[in-house]
């Protein structure tokens, strides 16, 4: 049983974090990785829908950690629990920041080998 809210439900959304919490929230590759695939997704993505190299646990753990710096929202469709990238409200709080942050970023080579994270094709049913 999914414990967020519906697609189109209202959550009063948590605000974003203070300037030190957010870098340390995407200062992690794996996250940034995550902040990369939704900035270029343009509809929600099912967790499932990720294309990573790390447990399903420690991918939970870094929804966690971006979900309470603010960054991400997460909602239930159904069963599936799907994730979108709060670019407004980041935008408003630190303007441009993200996307200095996502530009820097991806002209850096990525860490230790790593595939960059990919959203999967999804069906929306």
């Amino acid at each position: 049983m999914c414990t967020y809210p519906r697609v189109g439900e209202t959550q009063a959304p948590i605000a974003v974090a203070e300037l030190t919490k957010l870098l340390q929230a995407l200062g992690d590759p794996v996250r940034l990785e995550l902040i990369r695939a939704l900035a270029s997704a343009e509809e929600p993505i099912p967790c499932g829908g990720f294309e990573t190299q790390v447990t399903k646990s420690t991918l939970s753990h870094h929804f966690r950690v971006l979900r309470e710096a603010g960054v991400i929202n997460q909602s239930c469709a159904g069963v599936r629990k799907l994730t979108t990238l709060r670019r407004g409200d980041v935008d408003a709080a630190y303007p441009g920041l993200l996307d200095s942050i996502l530009r820097a970023s991806s002209d850096s080579p990525r860490p230790s080998g790593r595939a960059p994270v990919q959203a999967l094709p999804t069906e929306v049913a």
